[in-house]
């Protein structure tokens, strides 16, 4: 699904160069559940960001689902983000004047489906993350745990290859967390890839696997016995 090789990446600091990702190799399956660690500064948001089409790379090659991802101009990265990814985020990113609703429908508004059509899909993903009574809610009438249920719903709407998270669970209380991470595994047990940046070791033990970056390398890659979130539920 996700195939990266010899990826570099480095930034211009005044004068300075910095290098962050230093020739990345790596692959993700259909269906994984992938933790990529790393403190802070190891390169784990500039991956995310090359990713999630966000940024690009000096060099290396990044393959998505049997598609070169190289020299994409701004509608065509646009167009492949809305195809391809769903994106979770640790600030949920939701419009604060739609609803619930509205919100999870958006990826569906970009991709030219027809009203109807939408705010049936919207409902359907709704109710798949336990939030159908709080369609019409606006955010701010919502828990944080029910924000990034809402933001989970609107990433799956238009049906992705990969979920990527962002430290889905960084705004979280560790009960909040949980949940939300059950939601994530129960989705994955559904046959979808989903990629989760994070720092804390216990949500990555809910992954299948463990990617640990420093100072821009790969220094760790192994499968976990997955710890299941619904025993803390």
């Amino acid at each position: 699904m996700i195939e990266i090789n010899n990826l570099h990446k480095s930034y211009k600091m005044g004068a300075n160069s910095l290098h962050v990702l230093k020739g990345l190799n790596f692959s993700i399956k259909e269906g994984e559940l992938v933790a990529i660690m790393g403190s802070s500064g190891s390169g784990k948001s500039t991956l995310l960001n090359i990713l999630g089409m966000l940024d690009e790379a000096d060099s290396g090659e990044y393959t998505l689902d049997g598609v070169p991802i190289k020299n994409l101009n701004e509608t065509k990265a646009a167009k492949y983000r809305n195809k391809f990814l769903g994106f979770i985020f640790q600030s949920f990113n939701l419009i604060n004047y739609k609803s619930a609703m509205e919100n999870v429908a958006l990826p569906l508004y970009y991709q030219k489906v027809p009203r109807k059509q939408r705010e049936e899909k919207a409902i359907k993903y709704l109710s798949q993350v336990g939030l159908k009574e709080w369609a019409h809610h606006l955010p701010n009438e919502l828990s944080g745990g029910q924000k990034q249920r809402v933001a989970i719903a609107r990433a799956m709407a238009a049906e992705p290859k990969v979920l990527l998270a962002d430290e889905p669970t960084g705004a979280l209380d560790s009960k909040t967390s949980y949940e939300v991470m059950d939601l994530i595994q129960k989705i994955n047990d559904d046959g979808n890839t989903i990629l989760v940046v994070t720092h804390e070791e216990d949500i990555a033990h809910m992954c299948k696997r463990i990617v640990h970056l420093k100072d821009g390398v790969i220094v760790e890659d192994k499968k976990v016995d997955q710890v299941r979130a619904s025993q803390y539920v």
